[in-house]
């Protein structure tokens, strides 16, 4: 294994992944043998979604997370290879609630396979999840990701009644980005604690590393939609607009533009389409909506950081500042 920097400042993300390489390897294998199944179409759609890439950042957070905690066991293994079952069965819902033809630079699994293939997988990846969880043998365990699962789903139906809705505040958002993404970083987080033993002190600061983690990570998302490129983004730049998706730079380029600018914004919301990306795109760059965004976002990775000041410094600890850096510089 390559020796990591001391300074968070100077890990690449390729530096963070080289350290959880092995676990992570782990996690791969596990994840193989647990796709596994007699009904060829399951086994053809969870492969092809699996494999399609992605940064396995909620996988990696457990993995990192456990270890900077001191956890010497193997059950941080199953545990993230849960995390991201959990996060892939969401992905293949979304891409049918959302029509997504694009992800992760090729076709949505619902594009290749159809909806109701990608659905009824999907429900088969949360209920082998919820297998896995029985293995941990941890009550808590259980209860975290139960709950999380529970709350995405409520998250993925506050962002339906919000399509469409220009009067989306910003805490409506907040509240759904918090569900639908932030909450499953934070069970990664929570759970890497209570495998490791830790006080209720310690669990508390990880799930606000999580908690925080998850949202510059979503806040950058949202913002990329508006500012980064097809090929960089791994999936059609305007998705959120032609969606109808009341994101925060729409939600304050509303609040900042003038009469006009705010009405072409609410019309394109209520109606969804890309006719006007052009005119929106730079309404939102002259009202400061990407700044706006940005901030909010590292104000979220800053108490992300600061939840780690009580965890011993190691080379795990300064890889988890690091993802949270990460998350809000990254361009895809």
């Amino acid at each position: 294994m390559q020796p990591v920097p001391n300074s968070p400042d100077s890990l690449t993300f390729a530096d963070v992944t080289e350290l959880a390489r092995e676990d992570m390897q782990a996690v791969d294998r596990l994840i193989a043998t647990s796709l596994e199944s007699d009904v060829a179409l399951v086994s053809q759609v969870s492969q092809y979604i699996v494999t399609s890439g992605g940064k396995r950042l909620r996988p990696l957070l457990v993995l990192l997370a456990a270890r900077a905690l001191g956890y010497d066991g193997e059950q941080h293994i199953r545990s993230a290879a849960i995390i991201e079952f959990i996060h892939t069965a969401t992905l293949l819902h979304d891409d049918v609630v959302d029509s997504s033809a694009r992800r992760r630079g090729r076709d949505t699994a619902n594009t290749v396979f159809g909806n109701q293939a990608s659905v009824l997988v999907g429900d088969f990846l949360y209920s082998r999840a919820f297998q896995m969880m029985v293995d941990i043998d941890s009550m808590h365990v259980m209860q975290i990701l139960a709950d999380a699962t529970n709350t995405i789903a409520a998250g993925e139906v506050m962002q339906l009644m919000n399509v469409h809705d220009p009067d989306t505040t910003e805490d409506s958002y907040r509240q759904v980005i918090y569900r639908k993404t932030a909450r499953l970083f934070e069970a990664g987080a929570q759970i890497a604690a209570v495998l490791a033993g830790r006080d209720p002190a310690d669990e508390a600061a990880m799930i606000t590393y999580g908690q925080n983690l998850g949202a510059a990570f979503q806040l950058v998302d949202d913002a990329l939609d508006y500012n980064s490129s097809a090929a960089e983004l791994g999936k059609n730049l305007g998705d959120d607009l032609a969606e109808g998706k009341p994101t925060l730079p729409l939600i304050y380029a509303m609040q900042k533009g003038s009469a006009e600018d705010k009405e072409l914004i609410r019309n394109a919301i209520v109606e969804g389409g890309l006719d006007h990306l052009e005119r929106i795109t730079a309404i939102i760059e002259a009202t400061g909506a990407l700044e706006y965004t940005a901030r909010r976002a590292q104000e979220a990775a800053d108490m992300a950081i600061a939840a780690l000041s009580e965890v011993p410094d190691s080379a795990h600890k300064q890889a988890l500042v690091a993802i949270a850096e990460f998350s809000i510089q990254r361009r895809s």
